[in-house]
């Protein structure tokens, strides 16, 4: 590799460290007003362009619109004369609108919106649709006054008729775990259909609202919004870079237009829209026969310029025809909070997939999938244990590093082997380098004669894997990590940022992170002689501190930790003995020559 290729790999790596941390603040501007949500104040109602009753769901693979669409949904307040019903256990709040006879938004009691305040988090506070609302059925959406027929603390009744011919009801019920599916996060629901005229009466489409996915603060990663669908077999992540548009493309004018909707018909078992820690999921009795997603521009963060752009989701259904004072119901279970594995993993229809564990094709060829959610069992096990979620998080660290030591010290010895073989390698390169076969023929019988394989190092490296992105992926979107404290930091989901310069974090686990690569790679055997490759290796540990640098703090305590346990295990192996012996070398002309290791120095 010579100077000018290693230039090159510096300079795209540095270009994609670019793309990746800025293309997220690319969003398109604002185009809704800093709308403060009330129940007594409103916009005049709008909506989703209703669909025709009737219209077919399609192949089952998403589909676009036939042109692309750039403008987005606004957020819709309570119109004045709303009338909001509370529902209410210890868990949750819902707050119910008679607009729409629908769930306007409900706060998680035992999550705080903001470090260090008593006031809950709302989900769906700021909204396309209320969750449930009827999105796509004229008449009978969010600018329809429902009259409410019953009312208590853990169920109510609303009803309207339209055209008088079609008498609507539905109903909202709080459950409990003591019922089957249950689960003090759940929601009963059901709307009736009642058809009131001798003749039979055709339904058509309706659209069932399930929440509208926003950022948790200005610095959220976009990534973490999903309108997410099981189809029965395998979760769809539908993220919002997909209807921004632009991409790599963009650079040179070729990026994809936005979008304000997509479709992905097909069967839907449950739909919902999630951000990096809560979610919505709305599981209906029978399949939805497909989902829309909105881009949703919602009110600016104070004192940032940061697009606030959030994702709105509603699943369909294909409503039989009514016979005359014939009924059709549709019923289902809403859950509305923190995404909670050993809470959601309880539910029939697989709804812990809304984790985004298998969301990126790296997690899934890395069985995190699997990997995950055992780690998630394990970690919520060892905090039962120790009392303390960063502590937990290093002894879990620690039973990972311990799990797979036997194929890190085979990985580790190897490359000590493959160290002590670099002089005599040098030495073939230089006899046989105008004879590439040869060279690699020689190579080869070097490798088998010394017992040394050449991929010794790759190979144990490559089974605990698994293990390690597994639990990456895990305390990415753990709730129970959430304004946790640990030594210096006060939020463990988050950067433990101690102070800013000229407007720039000091972070200090991501530095100690860096700090703990550089010094492990300056104890590990050199794999390779050749200088440049060595001083990208060098290079890494910067690079991994600037990608890991934003990311939570948990994420980079695992990574230290592991970095300091490796640093130790790697000063055992180095002085350890070894088995080697150290191979006589040849040069052109028969001569012996001592085999002497290099120095790193003597390496550069």
């Amino acid at each position: 590799m010579d100077k000018r290729n290693f230039t090159i790999g510096v300079v795209l790596l540095i270009a994609a460290l670019a793309i990746l941390v800025l293309a997220p603040r690319s969003a398109p501007p604002m185009v809704a007003d800093n709308v403060q949500p009330s129940s007594t104040t409103a916009t005049a109602p709008g909506g989703s362009p209703a669909a025709t009753p009737g219209t077919p769901s399609g192949s089952p693979a998403m589909t676009r619109s036939a042109a692309p669409i750039t403008e987005l949904a606004g957020v819709n307040a309570e119109g004045i004369n709303a009338q909001v019903t509370l529902l209410t256990n210890d868990f949750i709040e819902v707050r119910l609108t008679n607009l729409g006879g629908a769930v306007r938004d409900v706060a998680l009691k035992q999550h705080a919106a903001v470090l260090g305040r008593p006031e809950p988090y709302v989900f769906n506070l700021r909204h396309d649709e209320p969750l449930l609302a009827l999105t796509e059925y004229p008449g009978l959406g969010r600018d329809r006054a429902y009259e409410r027929v019953s009312a208590s603390t853990t169920e109510a009744v609303f009803r309207t008729v339209l055209d008088g011919r079609i008498e609507v009801t539905r109903r909202y019920r709080l459950t409990t775990d003591r019922e089957p599916g249950g689960d003090p996060y759940r929601i009963r629901h059901e709307t009736t259909f009642r058809n009131l005229t001798p003749a039979t009466a055709p339904l058509g489409r309706a659209g069932l609202s399930v929440g509208t996915a926003a950022l948790l603060h200005p610095s959220d990663a976009p990534h973490y919004l999903n309108i997410v669908a099981f189809d029965g077999e395998d979760p769809h992540y539908i993220e919002r870079g997909e209807l921004e548009g632009g991409g790599i493309g963009s650079l040179v004018g070729a990026g994809r237009a936005p979008l304000a909707m997509l479709e992905r018909p097909g069967n839907t078992v449950w739909a919902g829209a999630k951000n990096q820690f809560f979610t919505s999921i709305y599981t209906p009795d029978k399949p939805a026969s497909g989902l829309t997603v909105r881009r949703v521009a919602l009110p600016s963060f104070a004192d940032t310029q940061v697009a606030n752009v959030g994702l709105s989701g509603t699943a369909r259904f294909e409503l039989p025809a009514l016979a005359a004072n014939g009924t059709t119901t549709l019923t289902g279970m809403l859950y509305v909070g923190p995404q909670e594995y050993r809470r959601l993993s309880r539910f029939s229809q697989k709804e812990d997939q809304v984790l985004p564990y298998t969301q990126l094709f790296f997690n899934r060829i890395f069985l995190a999938g699997y990997v995950a959610p055992l780690l998630n069992t394990l970690l919520n096990a060892t905090h039962r244990w120790v009392g303390n979620w960063g502590v937990a998080i290093i002894v879990m660290t620690l039973i990972l590093k311990f799990v797979s030591l036997p194929f890190t010290l085979a990985a580790s010895r190897s490359a000590k082997r493959m160290s002590k073989l670099q002089p005599a390698m040098l030495v073939i390169r230089e006899k046989y380098k105008d004879n590439p076969q040869k060279q690699q023929a020689a190579t080869m019988e070097l490798f088998k004669e010394h017992k040394v394989n050449p991929v010794g190092g790759c190979i144990p490296i490559l089974i605990t894997f698994p293990l390690f992105i597994g639990f990456f992926a895990m305390l990415q979107c753990t709730t129970e990590l959430r304004f946790q404290s640990f030594l210096w930091a006060t939020d463990l989901a988050a950067p433990d940022t101690i102070a800013h310069v000229f407007g720039f974090p000091i972070n200090i686990m991501p530095l100690l992170m860096g700090a703990t690569m550089y010094y492990q790679m300056k104890l590990t055997p050199a794999p390779s002689v050749d200088n440049m490759q060595m001083k990208m290796m060098k290079f890494m540990p910067v690079i991994f501190t600037v990608f890991c640098y934003s990311f939570s703090c948990a994420l980079s305590l695992y990574s230290t930790i592991n970095g300091l346990f490796t640093i130790i295990q790697q000063i055992v192996i180095n002085r350890s003995s070894d088995d080697v012996p150290a191979p006589a070398l040849t040069v052109a002309g028969g001569k012996t020559v001592k085999n002497v290791t290099p120095s790193k120095k003597k390496l550069k």
